[in-house]
């Protein structure tokens, strides 16, 4: 049985095809991820939806503390002077920042900023813990929320508040920055590949287009199915230029002072929107087993025979045992119900069991992703199970690895640009570049393509710029983000 595209067995999801920003805003609130408050851009993250968060925080954690991080809890408030030490860095920043101007009923003497990012603080407590090079270096990590005040707001993709991870580093020196600028990305990438069944271009992002008070900014990117790009995460190297600006100074082996280097990097609750639209389909959510809130989901026919819930419950019990998030619906809803209920949920793994099965000593497997049946001897229940759920992961992988194949055009010429976007669909564009910003922006003026990153994987796809015909420098990836 393949995947059903066009059929919708939920019908108050909008079909993608017909309006895909619909359709993503029926799943975030028909599968219970979010609520809307009385903030405009402010959610409410439901359960469901924090329980992915949650998942997603326990691989990075894990994978954060596995390569020496320690997490830490920096204050929500920033003094605006402690802002505007760092020059590019507060400029990139101004338009999003909101402030606190009273305490109570008192005018504050100097305004506080709402964290929209930490660097600031982190050099603060720098300055006052690193003193020698015995004291570097220092991997630090903290999982926080952040305000950014967003002009236009989509649940999880660009919110005023969000939740994210922010990691940052200081080392004694350059090569040791950059090699951990490089060694986060490797991480995000093997999360995003091996969690998220998501696949992603690492690259360098352009010089206007890199961190407020960064010298490289690099980042991984991947394609929705809409063909539009997503930045799904992000690592800095910062030189020694925030050093500076906040007096940060070591005592060296050679007993002279020195500046340190930095890096920060981090990954947001947007990934969850990166799911959404890179696995979804029209019945709903489809989840990757490793963040899935509910792996498999066992729902029992005719419940009222005797030994049909007994059974179900044994099952639920060797699932749990094995480590398999299970859950069993046992309520008076109809399975068809259930069946459509699980799959806007994302569910992986429906397994159903019924008097039938139980006689056959099996049940019924049904994976989300592509609606394959598969019956399944209960004494090869765990194994069979554990295979099922890498099957998912794997076909989801696959699917969104050929989505981007598939929406990836090589052009030469703005032109070019032009119409494989009008005829083909929005996707990645693969296209050479002179470097100058000029080019950059009237590619994007022309094109609706804006720069993503230059691809640390290059490829030679012409001599000269695909806008002003000078040598090239660069293959660029271009596209329309959210």
């Amino acid at each position: 049985m393949g995947k059903k595209e066009n059929k919708k067995s939920v019908e108050a999801i909008t079909s993608m095809e017909e309006d895909f920003a619909q359709w993503y805003t029926d799943i975030v609130k028909k599968a219970e991820l979010i609520a809307y408050t009385s903030v405009k851009g402010c959610m409410v993250i439901r359960p469901y939806g924090y329980a992915i968060w949650e998942n997603m925080q326990n691989i990075l954690d894990r994978m954060f503390k596995e390569t020496g991080h320690e997490n830490v809890c920096m204050p929500m408030f920033i003094p605006e002077s402690l802002l505007q030490k760092e020059k590019d860095h507060v400029e990139g920043f101004a338009p999003e920042v909101a402030w606190v101007t009273h305490g109570g009923n008192d005018k504050l003497e100097e305004r506080l900023c709402v964290r929209p990012t930490s660097e600031t603080l982190f050099c603060e407590h720098y300055a006052q813990i690193v003193q020698s090079y015995r004291d570097l270096p220092k991997l630090y990590n903290q999982w926080v929320s952040v305000v950014r005040w967003e002009k236009t707001t989509r649940p999880f993709l660009r919110s005023r508040e969000f939740l994210w991870q922010e990691g940052h580093t200081i080392h004694a020196t350059a090569e040791e920055a950059i090699e951990e600028t490089e060694r986060m990305l490797n991480v995000y990438t093997k999360f995003c590949t091996e969690s998220l069944a998501i696949p992603v271009i690492q690259g360098k992002k352009t010089e206007s287009d890199k961190f407020a008070g960064a010298v490289a900014t690099y980042a991984i990117e991947a394609l929705m199915h809409d063909g539009k790009a997503l930045q799904a995460g992000t690592s800095h190297y910062f030189g020694d230029g925030f050093a500076k600006a906040f007096n940060i100074q070591y005592t060296g082996k050679d007993n002279q002072l020195q500046y340190p280097h930095q890096t920060s990097w981090g990954v947001t609750t947007r990934l969850i929107g990166a799911i959404i639209m890179t696995h979804g389909d029209n019945n709903g959510l489809i989840l990757p087993p490793a963040v899935a809130p509910i792996q498999v989901v066992i729902v029992p026919a005719a419940m009222h025979k005797p030994g049909v819930l007994e059974k179900a419950n044994e099952v639920l019990k060797a699932l749990k045992n094995a480590g398999i998030r299970v859950k069993l619906d046992d309520s008076e809803n109809s399975p068809g119900w259930k069946f459509a209920e699980y799959e806007m949920k994302g569910v992986p793994v429906r397994l159903e069991i019924g008097p039938r099965d139980i006689e056959a000593n099996q049940c019924v497997l049904v994976t989300r992703h592509n609606g394959e049946k598969t019956s399944i001897s209960l004494e090869n229940l765990v194994s069979g199970v554990q295979e099922k759920l890498q099957q998912v992961h794997d076909g989801l992988y696959q699917a969104a690895l050929e989505n981007r194949k598939n929406r990836t055009y090589q052009c030469r010429t703005i032109e070019e640009i032009q119409q494989a976007l009008e005829t083909k669909g929005d996707g990645f564009i693969e296209a050479m570049w002179c470097g100058e910003e000029s080019c950059e922006d009237e590619v994007k003026a022309k094109t609706g393509a804006g720069s993503r990153c230059i691809p640390i994987e290059q490829k030679q796809i012409s001599d000269v710029c695909v806008c002003c015909g000078k040598p090239a420098k660069h293959m660029v990836l271009w596209g329309k983000a959210y």
